[in-house]
């Protein structure tokens, strides 16, 4: 350990601040052991050497190495401790430390789903990732972070059943998709892998077991692909500085396995070719090779270096029959986008020094893509909102500033009408307490309780504030000026039309489907969707089900849409008269 730490001293350039770092994380982590036995600092070591392959800046690998300081510190210590870290370090790095600590916060909802055995939605589990940047409000904590659990999965046979499963889902639900996000493949790859083979062990040893004689076919083969191709490069007289393959993860493969009916004929890139060159004009000329001597797939061709993905990601893709007769997919890139695609935002902050924008213009045009918080580090486009839990664990998404009382009013009216007092982590807090990310709101109510006006003092969602003014009577009813009688019309008409709809919905309610007309026919069996939940009035159209009932959709349903776009022969027109 300590050549390695020496190593990232003499390589950095700040070496007394790496230095000091690792002297100050000696002291702090001499009583904290990890579930394995190990001291944290070799932990936090092992995160300081990848952040330092990574080529990042000595602040970020200062974090690293202190990122765990402040781990299972309770509240009131912490902030000293943090003060502590801020005198030593500077605001930055202290501020930076104090933000991973709060990170263990989005643990909460996965276990409360756990325990409950509740299967975690799209929407929540978008939401806990959104959490997750907000808490952590760096790009830098975001990385040691990913880092940390990347070093951490490979501990989890030390833990419970429970928490292997929990650590694991948590990493293949929010943390692979912030990798990939941020372009870092190879930290991705590892990730999910490693969460695969705990959350579902019986599906990964099946597709460890059944994919090893496809990946040794298929490496045999490129083996003996590889030199054909370079022959045929050389003969053309193009650049390239090398050409290699990399296999697929397990769990990628699982998901495309999935999608194509366990079928591994149907998946074309479990190993993929990488030719690597000198520049851009390169890669185009390669790829007009291997068209030349090979017949492409021309549906699986993708240029994402004139179309750069999200993350940043620039390549040329195309999937050819080689002279085998085999479906093989090719990669293109320079050297530059190949360590992009293996370390993604962390490659640009690692050479965004050296790159002249107004020299270089036409090169690094697509910078122009990167977002901001690319080159700045601050995560903010979150910051007019704050994540928080109920108690069941669902995620509760408010604007900034907002209070119990607004949590009350979103999880459901009447909690917000009879809302009593509020408790925060189990301690009681005023009902005006300005809420903060990762806060478990608990709301006590009382049926003779009601709002008081007060309340619009401080409330900061419109639901809270109308609820408030409608029973505490601040709402200003009527006209002030004498009422057009075009106006009085049109509202009457308004009104009729409602009270229509009302009495259409109720009819529905009572008679069922006898009023559902399909294809101009009454009186079939019908199911209404529940994904658009269609009412009368609403423009529908009905799907025939293989069990041959009739399910109604809303026209602009989604869901329907889709089917529409598969089985078009199975849809069919509906009205409700």
């Amino acid at each position: 350990m300590i050549n390695n730490i020496q190593k990232i001293i003499n390589k950095s350039s700040d070496p007394k601040l790496i230095e000091n770092a690792f002297k100050f994380a000696t002291e702090a982590y001499k009583d904290k052991f990890r579930a394995s036995g190990e001291n944290c600092i070799l932990h936090t070591t092992r995160v300081a050497l990848m952040l330092d392959k990574m080529e990042l800046d000595p602040t970020t690998i200062a974090l690293g190495i202190l990122h765990d300081v402040l781990d299972d510190v309770p509240g009131y210590a912490r902030k000293i401790e943090a003060k502590e870290i801020e005198k030593k370090f500077g605001v930055d790095i202290g501020q930076l430390v104090e933000k991973i600590a709060d990170l263990s916060r989005i643990q909460y909802s996965l276990s409360v789903g756990m325990k409950e055995k509740k299967a975690l939605t799209r929407e929540k589990i978008e939401n806990l990732r959104r959490m997750f940047l907000a808490l952590s409000g760096d790009l830098r904590v975001v990385i040691v972070e990913l880092l940390s659990r990347m070093d951490g999965l490979n501990e989890l046979h030390y833990l419970s059943r429970d928490k292997q499963k929990l650590f694991s889902a948590e990493t293949l639900q929010v943390f692979v998709p912030i990798a990939s996000r941020l372009g870092l493949s190879e930290l991705r790859r590892n990730l999910e892998d490693v969460a695969f083979s705990y959350l579902l062990p019986e599906k990964f040893k099946w597709i460890k077991e059944n994919i090893k004689g496809q990946y040794e076919e298929r490496e045999k083969y490129l083996k003996k692909f590889i030199p054909h191709l370079e022959k045929i490069l050389k003969k053309e007289r193009v650049k390239f500085l090398s050409i290699n393959y990399r296999a697929k993860s397990y769990w990628s493969t699982y998901q495309k396995l999935i999608k194509h009916g366990m079928d591994f004929d149907e998946i074309n890139d479990l190993l993929a070719l990488r030719i690597i060159t000198a520049d851009v004009e390169s890669c185009y000329r390669i790829l007009g090779i291997m068209h030349k001597y090979f017949k492409p797939i021309s549906e699986e061709i993708n240029d994402y270096i004139a179309h750069p993905k999200l993350n940043g990601y620039r390549s040329l893709h195309t999937t050819i029959f080689s002279h085998e007769g085999k479906i093989t997919e090719v990669q293109i890139r320079t050297e530059e986008m190949q360590k992009e695609a293996e370390y993604g935002v962390c490659a640009h902050w690692s050479y965004k020094e050296k790159i002249n924008l107004a020299k270089d213009k036409e090169n690094f045009e697509w910078t122009k893509n990167i977002p901001e918080f690319w080159k700045t580090f601050k995560i903010d486009f979150f910051s007019n909102k704050v994540f928080t839990f109920t108690p069941k664990g669902d995620v509760i998404v408010l604007p900034k500033n907002s209070t119990p009382v607004d949590f009350a009013y979103a999880v459901h009216s009447d909690i917000g009408n009879h809302c009593e007092s509020a408790k925060i982590g189990n301690k009681i807090v005023q009902l005006n307490h300005i809420l903060e990310n990762g806060d478990i709101v608990e709301i006590s109510t009382n049926k003779n309780k009601t709002p008081s006006k007060d309340w619009l003092k401080f409330v900061q969602t419109s639901l809270a504030k109308s609820h408030i003014n409608r029973l505490t009577g601040q709402e200003k009813s009527g006209f002030r000026f004498p009422m057009p009688n075009f106006i009085r019309k049109k509202i009457t008409e308004i009104s009729e039309a409602s009270k229509k709809k009302k009495e259409q919905k109720e009819l529905l309610k009572k008679e069922g489907s006898k009023h559902i007309y399909i294809a101009g026919q009454k009186g079939m069996l019908i199911h209404i969707a529940k994904c658009c939940n269609p009412q009368p009035g609403d423009k529908i159209m009905a799907y025939i089900a293989p069990n041959r009932a009739t399910v109604l959709h809303k026209s602009t349903c989604n869901v329907f849409k889709e089917i529409y776009r598969k089985f078009p022969e199975k849809t069919i027109n509906a009205s409700w008269e």
